[in-house]
């Protein structure tokens, strides 16, 4: 179980339109494939998403910080020695996906040697999520459009809509014709990425009062201490800090400062190790969790739901596990299927995926 090699490889895939929200715009997957090998042969793998408008991190760097940094660090460890991993990991500053890549990628080849999936290895609660589908930014009627074909063809029932515009009513709007157009038949929430102040974030929320919204989600920056507290206290449903919250301490700082009341993990910038402790943290202080997207491609979103299936906390919400469809192909031998608004956990050890090796070839930008 000793660890031998990691690669990294950097690789691009086009979406099928740009998602844009209020943080920034994605056109192309431009992410990175982590292999970690063993000397007994097996490969675990996991993805790396940068976003670079959210934790300043590009395909080039992680790659780079893969390479140069961590693997000269972790090889020669065994794929039991997770914690030292951790601890070597965290002695750079920043680069959460970079890290967090490599700790999924050790996981899943663990599962492999031991002959468990990573759910399994993690809690073993359920083998399934209910999926949540993220709207990106546009006019009402094309977002009720996104809507009825993800319910259609998916059976999606519960939809992630990107707020953050100005002015604020045209949000407004969306959220009003996506309730007006199927009532009560879907769950709602949205996520501002930080793109209102506190003042416009509580206007809005008042005049989305009788939509019937589960939750709001990082509607104003963190950095306005105040403004957020303030908002928070106003608020009947529960704030979801997001990417204000990337550490256990972070979680931690926000909740007992007022600030957020519910919390969303994302296996992107967290791991598994680490996810395992912000959902512990949750556990203890009684915080709803949502298992978030990191708009990864499959290979991520299995992460997400290996992840979110292992506890009961983390598979009782909707998880975002949808996006990979935004995208015109992918890495799989075996791609994902949402059937009836659900993703099942693959079959097999580990994660369950398998990378076709021709579509690698295809996709990859370091030849």
């Amino acid at each position: 179980m000793k660890i031998t090699q990691i690669d990294a490889i950097p690789f691009a895939i086009p979406y099928r339109k740009p998602l844009k929200f209020a943080s920034g715009e994605v056109r192309v997957a431009e992410h990175v494939l982590v292999r970690v090998h063993t000397d007994d042969g097996i490969i675990g793998v996991a993805e790396a998403p940068p976003r670079p408008f959210t934790y300043g991190e590009t395909q080039r760097g992680i790659v780079a910080v893969i390479d140069e940094v961590f693997t000269p660090q972790i090889v020669g460890l065994t794929l039991l020695e997770r914690e030292v991993v951790h601890a070597r990991l965290d002695r750079t500053v920043g680069n959460p996906t970079a890290k967090s890549a490599v700790d999924m990628a050790i996981w899943d080849a663990l599962g492999q040697t031991l002959g468990f999936s990573v759910t399994e290895l993690l809690g073993g609660y359920t083998d399934r999520m209910r999926v949540s589908h993220m709207l990106g930014f546009a006019g009402p009627a094309e977002m009720v459009a996104e809507a009825e074909r993800m319910r259609e063809s998916y059976g999606i029932s519960t939809f992630k809509v990107k707020v953050g515009r100005r002015p604020v009513d045209l949000d407004i709007a969306v959220v009003r014709a996506l309730r007006e157009s199927f009532g009560a038949d879907i769950d709602l929430y949205i996520d501002g990425n930080r793109g209102w102040t506190a003042a416009e974030s509580a206007r809005a929320m008042r005049q989305m009062a009788d939509l019937g919204l589960l939750y709001a989600e990082e509607l104003c920056p963190a950095d306005d201490v105040l403004g957020r507290r303030w908002l928070v206290q106003q608020l009947d449903i529960p704030f979801i800090a997001d990417e204000s919250v990337p550490t256990p301490a972070d979680v931690t700082r926000e909740v007992l400062a007022g600030a957020a009341t519910a919390i969303s993990i994302k296996t992107a910038r967290t791991g598994f190790t680490v996810s395992q402790r912000v959902h512990h943290l949750a556990e203890g202080l009684g915080l709803d969790v949502v298992m978030g997207n990191q708009i990864d491609g499959q290979v991520g979103t299995a992460a997400t739901l290996a992840f979110g299936a292992a506890y009961a906390r983390t598979s009782r919400q909707a998880g975002e596990l949808s996006n990979f469809l935004d995208m015109t192909d992918d890495l799989l031998t075996t791609p994902l299927q949402i059937t009836d608004g659900c993703l099942h956990r693959l079959p097999g050890t580990g994660l369950g995926v398998a990378i076709d090796p021709d579509k690698l070839s295809r996709y990859r930008t370091d030849h």
